[in-house]
């Protein structure tokens, strides 16, 4: 009597399963050719290769037949449940000898995978009825219904899980087990089918393969944190709490009681401590000396105050032109003017020696202050002439018109050079110390500099100020670096690399700027102001930092000028006053910063009369 051979799946030709089928992914859902389930095919014993060639008598098949029949409906009821879905892996099988079939190589009977046979397909008819198990008079065979997904569920995943015919991704879900475990579980209950006719060993056989439905995994999975029990937990450990939000809105800042110049409040530069520590110099705040101004025209485009080198001061009252003298403190009347004009603007020589006149008229008289005589006169201008400047023998004048004629006093035809920029009246202008460029601001709102060696344009216009430009000023130890101050609308202090064109830096004074004077002595420049201070600001340069504010006058800071030694600011006011402010007192022994750094000295005595008047 033959017996029935079992094979393992160890890497065997003729065992249970293929060398490729056991350590491989079966497919677990149908194919597309067969989108029902599937039916038991006839196929003969030779054409399987697992199964070795025996005889095998008919008692011992029919019992063999009745223990496998209850085997094959344990896995079709567990298997038949499942619901079948179309997977874009259902044509991975599509021939019989691709390693993921499943072959159970048992006597007569075979149990394999899915998968639609390349010799055989199953008709319609025969796909709809539910019988696991055909039995022919040759091999059967049993084909296992699942889905092709590489990850199963439900009871066909759990068969596939235990019997290790795929390596699922069920790593984080089971404890791992040895590789032929569930092989070995497999093959006993085959073996147990073929060689002991009971029926109790093999159901106990099959139950350990965890094929009934509706069982779930034996590895245990840490369930979730409730969410209200985790968010309180959360909560209580970061101390927040969870009826208020973390970023919320703070009530609004009270408005203020009077309205704030945002502009002013966020450009002006903060003073800070270490700033004031350093300014340890200390300035007087009182005037050294007061005069009377009576007659003073109170126009913000008209200059009439100059200091000379020779330590005279300069001073237009209407019609008249008196000059004072800082050394003796004589007062002295140098010229009336007729009585259809007036001074409008009052200019010194470089020597010292002359004081140019602008009037009303337009015309531009040369005096010779210690003669008291008039020189020459010159025309040109149509209307008054506002601002006047020196360079060696050229005397350059601006006029309400907007141009700007430069004058060479040594020769009959003084008139050299037309400068056209502005398009209103000049009311600033400003030589450099070393006479190669020239400073032009007006009452356009524009600030022009012009290089002395072509004149037929200037080299830079600069329209950043808002309002009329009448501050000038060049700095004594950086030639090449020009202060330039706005009216009313703009209270703008601009610094400009007159080389590059560009601007340096930037104070919001908050008043009219009437004036700009650098300092000789200190890195430091003063500024006089109109509406609404009428004050002298001393600033640090190039912290930009206001080191004092001096209230100067009643009414509005109309002109100043420096003394020749560079440590008295003379200022004038629509008061009708003239003050002297000792605000840049040179220390004992320390050499002035124009000294240092190259620039002129300012002293006049040598420069007397260097120049003949025709």
């Amino acid at each position: 009597m033959a017996t029935a051979s079992i094979s393992t799946p160890l890497k065997s030709h003729h065992g249970l399963f293929s060398s490729r089928t056991a350590g491989g992914r079966m497919p677990l859902s149908p194919s597309p050719h067969d989108r029902k389930t599937s039916v038991a095919s006839n196929v003969p014993l030779e054409q399987s290769p697992f199964t070795p060639p025996r005889q095998i008598c008919e008692p011992q098949r029919l019992a063999s037949q009745s223990a496998l029949g209850r085997l094959s409906s344990q896995v079709s009821r567990s298997t038949s449940r499942t619901v079948q879905r179309d997977s874009p892996k259902s044509n991975i099988a599509q021939d019989r000898k691709t390693p993921k079939h499943l072959e159970l190589g048992v006597s007569d009977w075979t149990l394999t995978g899915t998968g639609p046979s390349t010799r055989q397909t199953p008709s319609k008819s025969a796909s709809r009825k539910k019988g696991p198990l055909r039995t022919k008079s040759g091999k059967t065979t049993i084909r296992l219904e699942a889905g092709d997904r590489f990850i199963p569920s439900r009871g066909a995943s759990e068969a596939l899980k235990v019997a290790g015919c795929g390596k699922a991704d069920l790593e984080n879900q089971r404890p791992k087990t040895s590789g032929g475990e569930g092989s070995a579980v497999l093959a006993n209950a085959a073996y147990t089918v073929g060689s002991q006719p009971h029926d109790d060993d093999a159901t106990a056989a099959l139950e350990a393969l965890n094929l009934e439905d509706g069982e779930e995994a034996t590895s245990y999975t840490k369930p979730p944190p409730d969410a209200l029990a985790y968010q309180s937990s959360l909560a209580s450990a970061c101390g927040v709490s969870l009826n208020t939000r973390i970023l919320a809105f703070k009530p609004a800042a009270p408005e203020s009681s009077k309205p704030i110049d945002l502009r002013s409040q966020y450009n002006r530069p903060l003073k800070s401590a270490a700033t004031s520590a350093q300014f340890r110099r200390r300035v007087l705040t009182a005037p050294e000396r007061v005069l009377d101004a009576p007659g003073l025209v109170d126009d913000y485009y008209l200059n009439l105050l100059d200091w000379s080198s020779g330590n005279q001061v300069a001073i237009g009252l209407e019609r008249n032109l008196y000059v004072w003298s800082a050394d003796s403190g004589t007062v002295s009347s140098l010229l009336e003017t007729s009585a259809d004009t007036y001074i409008s603007s009052v200019k010194w020589s470089g020597d010292g020696a002359y004081v140019g006149v602008g009037l009303g008229t337009g015309e531009v008289q040369i005096w010779d202050v210690e003669e008291g005589t008039k020189l020459r006169s010159m025309f040109g201008h149509d209307t008054r002439v506002g601002v006047m400047g020196w360079s060696k023998h050229l005397l350059s004048t601006g006029a309400r018109s907007g141009l700007v004629y430069n004058h060479d006093v040594r020769v009959a035809e003084h008139k050299v050079a037309e400068l056209v920029s502005h398009s209103s009246e000049v009311c600033g202008l400003e030589w450099r110390a070393d006479g190669s460029q020239l400073a032009t601001g007006g009452n356009d709102n524009l600030v022009s500099i012009w290089d002395a060696r072509s004149l037929a344009a200037p080299k830079h216009q600069k329209t950043n100020h808002r309002a009329a430009v009448k501050a000038l000023s060049w700095c004594p130890w950086q030639p090449n670096l020009l202060a330039t101050g706005g009216g009313s609308y703009d209270r703008h202090i601009h610094f400009w690399n007159t080389t590059t064109g560009a601007r340096t830096n930037s104070i919001d004074t908050g008043s009219q700027v009437t004036s700009l004077r650098w300092s000789n002595h200190y890195r430091e420049i003063v500024s006089s102001s109109g509406f609404p201070d009428n004050s002298l600001s001393i600033w640090s340069y190039p912290t930009l930092v206001r080191n004092i504010e001096i209230p100067a006058h009643e009414t509005r800071v109309l002109h100043s000028c420096l003394s020749p030694d560079g440590q008295m600011l003379a200022t004038a006011a629509a008061d009708e006053s003239l003050k002297f402010w000792k605000i840049f007192e040179k220390k004992p022994g320390a050499a002035s910063a124009s000294i240092r750094e190259g620039g002129v000295t300012g002293k006049g005595g040598d420069m007397k009369k260097q120049m003949t008047i025709r």
